[in-house]
């Protein structure tokens, strides 16, 4: 594919370029991504049905975990069938508009993902900390109305994001160097002052993040004070084994963000197939948390 130049407001389609460095064993990591992709998606059916059929199963913990692995799935069915065609068939156009599209379930679906992990500390607090008093206050009213604020918060911070880069002229090319329409790739690629963009996106990226690991490290906190004031080690750990998938869900979330945005800011020496790598890993590995 030959990179072109684009002298219009906005571009008919963009080239994604892939993972440049690695394109002599795109086949060999093809296979590799396309088996955890199946792997994801068919546990994450699975997981649906059996709790979905189950009735025994159907307690709020078990529905935000529901909530939760559908956001997984079109997170991950978002970019990952693109990036397999770039990988097996070099497909690298995408249109404009669905660049945008796919840009916007990215990073509102993920907004989403972090949001269901707060609601899911929440009810972890409540019931270590409030057994007694769980299904009173965790109601079907209460779930349906966590998960509607978290779409809400999630479209209205990242809805400006497609807008403001429409409004960007594109005058340099439309090679963008990632596998997908990340917010600040196809930005880098705009002919314009980006100044407003970049602090947007940082502002959006601060206030989830932040914001999120303060309610879940609040709630830990509660939640160990009262498991380490239980009698028993047998009590204890009971109470910490009701919140290890959780922990696991966590740290599978925030912990390749966390290390993709330091070794961004701050290795320039890291080869660009590492960022791009650290960024699809995410994707396929929160589909299997």
């Amino acid at each position: 594919m030959t990179p072109i130049n684009v002298t219009g407001v906005s571009p008919v389609y963009f080239v994604l370029l892939g993972i440049p460095g690695l394109e002599s064993v795109y086949h060999l990591i093809a296979v590799a991504f396309f088996l955890v992709y199946l792997l994801s998606v068919v546990g994450n059916v699975s997981l649906l049905l059996i709790i979905r059929v189950e009735r025994s199963l159907h307690h709020p913990m078990y529905y935000f975990l529901c909530i939760l692995m559908a956001i997984d799935l079109v997170l991950c069915n978002s970019a990952t069938p693109k990036i397999l065609a770039i990988l097996w068939f070099n497909s690298q156009e995408i249109h404009f508009e669905a660049c945008l599209m796919q840009m916007f379930f990215l990073h509102s679906f993920a907004i989403m993902e972090s949001a269901l992990l707060v609601a899911m500390a929440f009810d972890r607090y409540i019931a270590v900390c409030h057994p007694l008093r769980y299904n009173s206050i965790l109601t079907n009213w209460l779930i349906l109305s966590t998960v509607l604020l978290a779409i809400l918060r999630a479209v209205a911070l990242v809805c400006p994001m497609p807008f403001l880069i429409k409004r960007l002229p594109f005058c340099t090319g439309n090679v963008i160097h990632h596998s997908f329409c990340e917010h600040m790739a196809v930005v880098k690629l705009a002919c314009a002052n980006t100044t407003f963009n970049n602090v947007y996106s940082i502002v959006v990226a601060l206030f989830i993040v932040g914001l999120d690991l303060v309610f879940i490290v609040c709630s830990y906190i509660l939640i160990l004070r009262a498991v380490f004031a239980l009698p028993t080690k047998a009590a204890r750990r009971k109470a910490l084994e009701t919140c290890a998938s959780h922990i696991c869900a966590i740290l599978v979330l925030y912990v390749p963000v966390v290390l993709s945005s330091v070794v961004h800011r701050f290795g320039q020496s890291v080869p660009p197939h590492i960022h791009i790598l650290l960024a699809i890993n995410y994707l396929l590995l929160t589909a299997d948390d």
